[in-house]
């Protein structure tokens, strides 16, 4: 048998004219040297067949084919009489890749990322591609502040021409930031300056945030903050110069230097409105923020353009233009704007699009929606429409792009994405009364039933007097045009005989049920009406005390009432879970004219949010509510108001205040209610908002029937109680937290305290 060697990779990539061999007509293709790979892939892969004539340049073109597709080590073609002989060196494929010492990183998340590369189980191994995934790894491990990982890359021949890989990693602990400093400033304190940071030095809570570990993303938005807040007090040439990173020599610390130049302050001295208005100047005038006289602001100057090009938006200028252009006066240390207008071309919308939801439905979405298909673009109605979704409670993040229609120049579409989260809840509550003891709450709720924006919530509370079961419907959208329909029914028992406190009270059982109707009246109006059927059984004691005696007395042992409500609410808050702006009032009505009880009952409640800075919110709340029966009958005891507690005046017992009879709250006929709270972050979190605090005072009281002093029968402001104290709210991983801690004020002998009360849930 006479063998020659045709070609190898140096031939294939350089091939000659002088020939080795003549030219002959191929016969037959036979393969050697495989294990893994089954010859017909070989022959799919090959450029010549059985019948072609093989030459110089033929086989070069072979031997690269075969290269390409990176299966083979090496690759030799020889020839035995006028058969083609394929002489093959596979490459070793990969049986497995394992971690050792891997803590920071979910090791099957891990994997999934280095097979997106190409590098995983029962692939072909290639040296480069391992060289990269030791080199992104690390990449990885730096991004965490992991500055001392070392990465050891172990690969292993096994039988079968099979590989395993192994990377021992050895993460050691994260580099902190140990200082860091800003140079050139003279207006501000560094330390003012360092408070806008979202790094920072390791603190009581940076286990958590992971603010004292750095990243070049987190200083990129801190420089920006920076530059932000000098400017919008004045400083229009402000500038960072430099910014130096170094870390020590066992790469445990991170010192971070920032060089700035403030510039002068300067003041506006005036600003005009230039080109295509479309809008009335006066109108567009009222936009403008920034004002002569005034220290330059870049907020209130980007607050100005944005307000002239959302006005425009709402003519239908989607893409108007406006920008702002200085004339800065040194000397003077003034700078003067001229606003230019170019609103471009009116569009309309050709196509609303949505994105994201895996579970809700795209209707429940749309049907938020103000912005309608073919109309004219509204960015007014669009913003509208990102509210009213995000209001919904569904999704954790909602976005609006308005994309323009290819091939076109007055159409855009209107792409809404959504991320959903969690929309079912479990909240537990618990709180300490020295009457009650330990008093147990929870309820279980999901907003979004199947996905089809109606919710159901099953609620319970226990303690040692009090039981409550109750079930809530609600379908947000029971017509097209948005009416609400929903029903409650529920159980609540109460029996103190267990409690020496109550020793003298009464036992009742209550089970009602009602419906509801919800109508929209205006954009963020609400008219309600309802009604409700409640049947309660009263069993007094020989030491029950007389107002109840004297209620079974007057409307006997069992009591009926058939009650219908109205209400009117207006919601005009920016969020439902953290709003910062706006405000909300409630007034409703509630009249049992039938039925062995006969009342009425009327309640206020106005609520407003001011914000003082981007993270300091005042909260005002008031609620007013009075009642009384009809006929010539008095209020049903068990339908009086009521207050103290976590949702009234803190720091006092759960409905312990007002009108007393042997030293027991019987609830009165007025109730008043007063809260402001300051909200602020957490200190040492940063711009971190999943923790903040409020510093609350509260106020309020009962009025009604004359207790055994003759107190409370009317309003006195001098009868008002006061608590104040601190709140905790916490986004935590296990679910919301709510802490508070309330010191009462103005507390007299006999009223009942309670000074700490927590909530606690978790989302699924």
């Amino acid at each position: 048998m006479n063998k020659n060697l045709l070609a190898g990779v140096v031939a294939a990539l350089f091939a000659s004219a002088a020939q080795a061999f003549d030219p002959f007509v191929v016969k037959d293709i036979r393969v050697e040297g495989i294990q893994r790979t089954e010859a017909g892939t070989v022959f799919s892969y090959l450029p010549v067949r059985v019948g072609d004539t093989l030459n110089d340049e033929r086989a070069a073109q072979a031997i690269k084919a075969l290269f390409a597709t990176g299966f083979f080590k090496d690759v030799r073609i020889e020839v035995d009489g006028d058969v083609m002989v394929l002489v093959l060196e596979e490459r070793p494929a990969i049986s497995q890749i394992d971690f050792v010492g891997l803590k920071e990183f979910d090791k099957d998340q891990l994997k999934k990322g280095l097979k997106d590369v190409g590098l995983a189980e029962s692939r072909i191994f290639d040296r480069a591609l391992l060289d990269k995934a030791e080199q992104e790894l690390k990449r990885q491990y730096l991004s965490r502040g992991k500055y001392a990982v070392e990465i050891k890359t172990t690969v292993t021949p096994l039988e079968r021409n099979r590989v395993a890989i192994n990377f021992t990693i050895d993460e050691g602990d994260a580099a902190k930031i140990k200082q860091i400093n800003i140079v050139g400033n003279q207006a501000f304190k560094e330390k003012e300056l360092l408070e806008l940071f979202q790094l920072q030095t390791p603190g009581w809570l940076t286990w958590y945030t992971k603010n004292d570990q750095y990243s070049k993303q987190k200083l990129s938005a801190d420089l920006e903050s920076l530059k932000s807040y000098y400017q919008n007090r004045g400083y229009l040439e402000f500038n960072v110069e430099s910014t130096q990173v170094s870390i020590s020599p066992d790469k445990k610390d991170i010192y971070i230097t920032i060089s700035v130049n403030e510039g002068e302050r300067f003041i506006v001295s005036s600003v005009k409105l230039a080109g295509d208005l479309i809008a009335p100047e006066a109108e567009l005038r009222k936009l403008v923020t920034i004002k002569p006289g005034e220290i330059f602001s870049r907020e209130k100057l980007n607050e100005t353009q944005k307000a002239v090009s959302d006005r425009l938006g709402r003519e239908g200028y989607a893409f108007a233009n406006v920008n702002s252009a200085p004339e800065v006066d040194k000397e003077k240390r003034q700078v003067a704007f001229t606003i230019f207008v170019d609103p471009g071309k009116r569009v309309y919308v050709r196509r609303i699009n949505i994105g994201g939801n895996t579970r809700t439905r795209d209707e429940v979405i749309r049907q938020e929606m103000r912005q309608m298909e073919g109309g004219w673009y509204d960015a007014e109605k669009i913003q509208l429409s990102k509210q009213r979704v995000d209001k919904l409670g569904y999704f954790s993040d909602v976005t609006v792009e308005t994309p323009p229609v290819a091939g076109t120049s007055d159409q855009v579409d209107v792409s809404m994405n959504v991320t959903e989260k969690p929309t079912g809840n479990l909240m537990l509550g618990a709180g300490f009364s020295s009457n009650d003891g330990v008093i147990l709450s929870g309820s279980i709720a999901q907003q979004n039933v199947f996905g089809s924006g109606k919710s159901v919530s099953v609620g319970v509370n226990t303690a040692k007097s009090r039981e409550t079961y109750s079930l809530s419907y609600t379908n947000p959208y029971f017509t097209v045009d948005g009416i609400s329909q929903g029903f409650d029914v529920y159980k609540k028992t109460y029996d103190p005989t267990n409690s020496s406190y109550y020793a003298k009270s009464y036992k009742t059982t209550s089970i009602g049920g009602g419906l509801r109707w919800g109508i929209p009246i205006a954009e963020k109006e609400t008219f309600s009406f309802g009604v409700a059927v409640d049947n309660t059984d009263i069993t007094t004691l020989s030491t029950s005390r007389q107002i109840y005696l004297d209620h079974v007395k007057e409307f006997g042992n069992s009591n009926t009432s058939v009650s219908g409500t109205v209400g009117w609410s207006q919601d005009g808050r920016d969020s439902l879970i953290y709003p910062t702006k706006g405000g909300m009032t409630r007034v409703s009505a509630e009249v049992a004219p039938a039925g062995s009880l006969k009342y009425y009952k009327m309640n206020l409640q106005h609520q407003r949010f001011f914000p003082f800075t981007k993270d300091l919110v005042l909260m005002l709340n008031g609620e007013l509510g009075i009642g009384n029966g009809l006929n010539g009958k008095s209020l049903p005891f068990y339908r009086s108001y009521y207050a103290g507690g976590v949702t009234s005046v803190r720091g006092y017992d759960v409905a312990s205040l007002g009108p007393r009879q042997n030293d027991e709250a019987i609830g009165g006929t007025k109730r008043v209610v007063m809260n402001a709270e300051l909200l602020f972050p957490m200190p040492g979190t940063g711009l971190d908002k999943s923790l903040r605090l409020g510093w609350f005072v509260d106020a309020g009281q009962v009025f009604g029937p004359k207790d055994d002093n003759g107190d409370y029968s009317k309003f006195a402001l001098g009868d008002l109680r006061y608590s104040t104290g601190l709140a905790v709210a916490w986004a935590s991983p296990m679910g919301p937290l709510k802490f508070s801690v309330a010191q009462p004020l103005n507390d007299k002998e006999g009223d009942k305290t309670q000074r700490f009360q927590f909530t606690m849930g978790t989302t699924f």
